[in-house]
């Protein structure tokens, strides 16, 4: 496909860009490289922390929904903002526009709503920043969401990392869901919840210590919303830091506690979250997990591409 033919709006519906100067240079960037570009942020409308009033913010996503020109949807950044539009947003408006929806992050809670609501798949993938704002591009993340978006099936391979627990050797299939962990428990016990039956979940966050991590999964599960679950696949959960007070407990020690807790298999090794290198996954699209004890591949299938 002719990335001429390919138009991406840019929508800010959480926070600000930390340098808008930099956002315009990935804009430009965009547009050298052939795609058309409709950036709906307007750096003098800013508020606060946030991309904009909450009226502006949404009036961001209605505008790029409406685009004929626009394929994909990107949103600008992650940070928070998403929670204060959720009784607002047109839910169904925005899946009967056809676009590809893409962010992660604070992200995460327009997704699990858009697909509860309308069946709905979008994608769990870069932003604008910084994805596409560095000054050196990330060959992996940008490879990963194009061969994504182009379809019609997209393979991610997780690998354990160096002196970790092996992980359990399964073969097992569901739809995949979840996000950013924190904000998935923010969503827990409101209208905006959904668990997958039978799914495979995966979980990341960002400057989280590991018992918060532990706090937030036993949450889920006992709300149930991990029950009947195939298989909970861990991204990236970097930035925290230990202290004296945790005396041995650190993030391989809360996986073991999991994994002896939780009644499905729990897997690490998955390549998304708040890093330079990250994969692109559809929400919603029909999974295939395959374990080994040092890796898996994860096929995904059955979700719209350009």
């Amino acid at each position: 496909m002719s990335t001429s033919k390919i138009g991406i709006a840019i929508a800010a519906p959480s926070g600000r860009p930390p340098d808008n100067d930099a956002l315009l240079q990935g804009v430009q960037r965009l547009e050298q490289q052939g795609y058309l570009v409709h950036n709906y942020y307007d750096d003098d409308k800013k508020f606060q922390r946030f991309g904009g009033t909450d009226e502006w913010r949404l009036a961001q996503l209605n505008a790029a929904a409406s685009d004929p020109e626009v394929q994909i949807v990107v949103a600008l950044r992650g940070s928070y903002g998403m929670s204060r539009l959720l009784p607002v947003i047109d839910f169904q408006r925005m899946a009967d526009s056809g676009k590809l929806f893409v962010g992660y992050s604070d992200f995460t809670a327009f997704q699990m709503p858009l697909l509860k609501q309308t069946g709905r798949i979008s994608f769990g993938g870069p932003m604008m920043c910084d994805d596409f704002i560095r000054p050196e591009p990330v060959a992996y993340t940008l490879q990963q969401f194009w061969d994504c978006l182009r379809g019609p099936v997209h393979t991610v391979r997780g690998v354990v990392a160096d002196g970790a627990a092996d992980n359990p050797v399964l073969d097992v299939s569901g739809k995949l869901w979840g996000g950013n962990l924190a904000m998935l428990v923010s969503l827990l016990g409101t209208p905006y919840f959904q668990a997958l039956e039978q799914g495979i979940c995966f979980i990341e966050d960002i400057s989280e210590h590991p018992y918060r991590v532990e706090r937030m999964v036993l949450q889920m599960f006992y709300a149930g919303a991990l029950d009947g679950q195939r298989a909970l696949v861990l991204g990236d959960f970097s930035g925290y830091k230990l202290g004296p007070m945790d005396n041995g407990y650190d993030f391989e020690s809360m996986v073991a506690y999991l994994r002896s807790r939780l009644p499905i298999p729990v897997l690490t090794g998955l390549p998304f979250g708040h890093i330079k290198e990250r994969a692109t996954l559809p929400y919603g699209g029909m999974a295939h997990l395959v374990s080994t004890e040092r890796g898996f591949d994860l096929t995904i299938s059955d979700y719209p591409t350009l």
